[in-house]
């Protein structure tokens, strides 16, 4: 039976960085490397396609950084409201 792999669906996928990350907010993941036991995603600014950096995949589960999909401005607001 193969491995299960982790994170199947992050190529493709889009985020929204509850702060300002290199000037932007909105990222889609265009490639994915796996390294051992770590998966990285490569996140590209959804304004600004030379905004290019690779994140640790385990990072996008913190809710306190990252929100999947891209949320407004008044939902990013929200989430911090609600966040401890």
């Amino acid at each position: 039976m193969p491995k299960k792999q982790k994170f199947p669906y992050l190529v493709g996928s889009k985020w929204t960085s509850l702060k300002q990350t290199w000037g932007w907010r909105h990222f889609q993941v265009v490639n994915r490397k796996n390294e051992g036991k770590w998966v990285f995603a490569e996140m590209v600014a959804s304004c600004d396609s030379n905004v290019r950096f690779w994140l640790n995949a385990q990072q996008l589960k913190d809710c306190s950084l990252w929100q999947a999909g891209w949320q407004s401005l008044e939902e990013i607001k929200e989430i911090e409201r609600d966040l401890p």
